[in-house]
């Protein structure tokens, strides 16, 4: 079984859920600029979405999914990470080049190949990225989890998420060592320009930006 949604739809349900993850609403300007589009050819494809019911829209407001649209956007995102988790367990891709191919993959909604991807992979319960993957059902794992900026002076950590998956970002992290479940101590914090130094492992010390610590989350261990 498959869905009745064209790409364009299920790009648009999928970012809509994305932003409205930290305030449970979306803007127009907002899914623009996630979409890179202008607002006016967004604001058609908001009032397609809100006929087929899975959008609570109205003109020149915030707006979310419905229920039904949450269900759908779920299974986007399900589709998605279970892919990026195949790429990089099975085929041995680099954490950093799967956004791009799962992105095309997500669209294939047979629930038959979704069900048995997930059992093939043993049910993974987070994707390379550390972000948790939804189960059949649409739920998923929420992890204690803070932004290392925040994580005080010699408490063990581990990496437990990034904040984005732009290549640029992956491409650093991989310079410097840094993947999920590496294990972090913040050292020292420099005031001049609030970088940090890391102890990495329990073996090496690495400086890095106030702008990449601010896009890694850890938890305690």
């Amino acid at each position: 079984m498959s869905s009745n949604f064209s790409h364009s739809e299920e790009n648009y349900i999928k970012n809509i859920y994305h932003l409205q993850q930290s305030t449970g609403f979306a803007t127009t300007n907002e899914l623009a600029a996630a979409l890179r589009s202008k607002p006016a050819s967004i604001t058609d494809m908001l009032k397609k979405l809100k006929a087929k019911k899975l959008l609570i829209y109205e003109p020149y407001k915030e707006f979310n999914l419905s229920p039904q649209g949450k269900r759908i956007a779920l299974g986007i995102v399900r589709r998605h990470r279970l892919w990026e988790y195949f790429l990089v367990e099975k085929l041995k891709f680099g954490w950093d080049e799967v956004h791009e191919i799962a992105e095309e993959l997500e669209h294939v909604s047979n629930k038959k190949l979704t069900d048995q991807l997930d059992q093939f992979l043993n049910y993974p319960r987070f994707d390379p990225h550390g972000d948790p993957i939804p189960d059949s059902n649409g739920k998923m794992i929420v992890q204690q989890q803070m932004i290392l900026t925040e994580l005080a002076l010699n408490a063990p950590s581990q990496v437990s998420s990034v904040g984005s998956q732009s290549s640029e970002l992956l491409e650093l992290l991989k310079h410097k060592n840094i993947t999920i479940g590496t294990r972090v101590e913040v050292k020292k914090k420099f005031s001049f320009d609030r970088s940090m130094e890391l102890k990495l492992n329990n073996q090496v010390a690495v400086n890095i930006s106030e702008q990449l610590a601010s896009v890694l989350f850890v938890k305690s261990v």
